[in-house]
């Protein structure tokens, strides 16, 4: 398969933080990832989290690196265009695996996923790096990822527990904390997007964002995948991270590049994957 990236969106990525390729999964591969993400909905790992409040009409699962078990998420991100894609939209020689992560919002799910950045509360530094936000259902204007362009390129926000806003990562005023953009979204310029099943939106770590919850009678099943570039380091932490590498930091040493089993090359510049 011949993978086409526009120029345009090349620079959109790098411009805003995120940018959506269409179908950028063919048919096969969507039916593949539902059949994985079913498969870790019936039997979730040790690392998933309920998202959502007892009170909540629906139900938000989280999982994370399950790919190492699940068939189904080891072809795809093994056997497919992410991670060529995730290499040119970062502009790096190489495209390294950093995680999965499972996201399912069953229907009349109320929780909504707080505005934030990801990669605070990871064990990384570095500037080239993607996530994948890849639907398997229908995903509407008013239930999609929403982002606020060039975010990634400002400084580190203080990341937060989603469901009480506590400051369990870096210390309380050691960083700023996020604006309040749903105050006044005039105030910014907000980028989101319909998606259809094979479309996959793809957004730097740092670039904020938040999605609400979804309507009754909708389902939103999605899997993200995040990759590493040439530049990303290790970076431990004095706390857990999310998601957390027990061990990792007495096999790799902080400031190391992220050259360990548990983060596969999946593609490199001018190489076929594998």
């Amino acid at each position: 398969m011949t993978l086409s990236i526009a120029s345009s969106e090349i620079a959109a990525f790098q411009a805003d933080g995120a940018v959506v390729l269409r179908q950028l999964l063919t048919p096969p591969q969507v039916e593949l990832l539902k059949a994985g993400i079913d498969a870790n909905l019936s039997q979730p790992s040790q690392r998933a989290k309920v998202a959502s409040g007892k009170d909540d009409p629906g139900f938000f699962l989280e999982d994370f690196c399950c790919w190492r078990e699940n068939r189904c998420y080891r072809q795809l991100i093994f056997d497919s265009a992410l991670g060529e894609a995730g290499g040119r939209l970062m502009q790096s020689h190489i495209a390294r695996l950093y995680h999965d992560h499972m996201l399912t919002k069953e229907p009349g799910t109320r929780q909504r996923t707080p505005w934030h950045q990801d990669q605070p509360y990871y064990n990384i530094s570095g500037r080239q790096n993607v996530s994948f936000w890849i639907p398997v259902d229908p995903v509407s204007r008013e239930s999609t990822l929403e982002f606020v362009a060039g975010s990634h390129l400002g400084p580190w926000l203080m990341p937060r527990s989603f469901m009480d806003a506590q400051a369990k990562w870096f210390p309380e005023g050691s960083l700023a904390d996020l604006p309040d953009i749903d105050s006044d979204r005039s105030r910014f310029r907000i980028l989101g997007w319909a998606l259809e099943p094979g479309d996959a939106v793809c957004f730097h770590m740092l670039t904020l964002h938040a999605s609400s919850g979804v309507s009754p009678g909708t389902r939103r099943r999605v899997f993200s995948v995040r990759l590493l570039g040439d530049d990303i380091r290790h970076a431990p932490r004095r706390w857990p991270t999310s998601p957390d590498f027990p061990g990792l930091a007495a096999e790799l040493p902080a400031g190391a590049p992220m050259e360990h089993a548990l983060f596969p090359v999946l593609w490199r510049s001018g190489e076929r994957p594998g």
